[in-house]
């Protein structure tokens, strides 16, 4: 492992802890503590803890701070209450997607951007160029920490070490809250399909957060969880990843997350957005499900008979519903839902049926 890559403050207990690691867009990541399965199993069936301090944290404050986020963003960051989150995207001029993020409204002229670890410098570089003078913008990523407790028995087990009514915090919601002493961003946000909740904190505590709210789970089955598990948990709920189902060659409409984008406000990007949608491209993504235990991966073709009529952007053997899953971006017209399409499996075409996204839902 090069030592050019950044370490998270979580590196030591990782280390301590046995973690398999892999070079994440620049930071060198846990990959896996034990087995894929398991901790994909752990974050379904009880709880998992994530290290996703390498996600970048950017404050953006100041008089014209809703302002500079409604020209920036695809929807408007001035009509979040504080404390409220909303999920969105930065798309370019062309409406290519940037990024999608997570605006945290902390108070009146206060928002916290997370932004995805590899486009950290493209979203505070846009951010810094599409802002007022009214503006301050600061990436705070190296100076905090960012943990995830995900799954059923997440609100138990943070609640034996915290003060705040979890129960009180409704879903995309955030406050201030202390967590085993430490002062904590907390957040009901999350990338599994779980009930969970997002701790930002500093750097300097990080050890200590992580360690108490394992000790706090040790008895309901909480473990650590690496990159591996959350990507198969975040593709059966059907949460897209840039780089797969989000690209700088696609715009919202096509990613199926028109719903993020608020034309009736100005933004960079809201007139070919505006066009986009008038003048649908006839792309869209889908789920795929098949049979068997082959998997498509992103790349493969989809295919009608002979014809190709799209690609998979992400694809697993399902470890809860124990058949492949894919999502992939298909030409409109032959992306209902019940159609069966062929993918190309390593040079072999298996069956795959379009279905509604998600894969997974949590039960209620």
């Amino acid at each position: 492992m090069t030592t050019d890559l950044l370490r998270t403050p979580l590196y030591p207990v990782h280390r301590d802890a046995g973690a398999a690691s892999t070079p994440f867009a620049g930071w060198e990541m846990p990959l896996r503590y034990t087995s894929d399965l398991a901790e994909h199993a752990a974050v379904r069936e009880r709880a998992g803890l994530f290290d996703l301090s390498h996600m970048g944290q950017i404050e953006v404050s100041g008089p014209g701070a809703a302002d500079a986020l409604d020209h920036a963003l695809v929807s408007r960051s001035s009509t979040l209450a504080v404390g409220r989150a909303r999920y969105t995207m930065m798309v370019a001029p062309d409406g290519g997607v940037l990024d999608d993020l997570i605006v945290y409204r902390l108070a009146e002229t206060e928002f916290l951007v997370v932004a995805n670890a590899a486009n950290r410098t493209v979203v505070l570089d846009e951010l810094t160029v599409r802002s007022g003078e009214r503006v301050h913008i600061a990436d705070r990523t190296e100076a905090r920490a960012l943990v995830a407790l995900q799954g059923p028995v997440s609100t138990e087990v943070l609640q034996r070490v915290t003060d705040a009514d979890l129960g009180a915090l409704r879903y995309y919601a955030s406050a201030p809250a202390e967590v085993a002493g430490v002062p904590v961003l907390l957040a009901r946000t999350g990338y599994t399909g779980e009930v969970g909740f997002e701790l930002s904190a500093p750097a300097s505590s990080a050890v200590d957060l992580w360690t108490a709210l394992l000790e706090a789970g040790s008895d309901a089955g909480v473990v650590p969880c690496g990159l591996a598990c959350r990507d198969t948990l975040r593709l059966e709920a059907g949460m897209p990843l840039y780089g797969h189902e989000l690209t700088r060659d696609v715009t919202p409409y096509e990613a199926g997350l028109g719903r993020v984008v608020d034309l009736e406000h100005d933004f960079v990007g809201r007139d070919a957005l505006a066009r986009r949608a008038e003048n649908p491209t006839g792309t869209t993504l889908v789920g795929l499900a098949g049979e068997g235990r082959r998997a498509a991966r992103a790349g493969s073709a989809v295919l009608d008979g002979d014809g190709e009529i799209g690609t998979v952007t992400s694809g697993v053997l399902s470890p809860t519903l124990g058949r492949p899953i894919a999502m992939a971006l298909l030409d409109e017209a032959r992306a209902a839902v019940g159609t069966v399409l062929e993918a190309d499996v390593r040079g072999r075409r298996q069956p795959m049926t379009v279905v509604d996204l998600p894969f997974y839902r949590r039960p209620r």
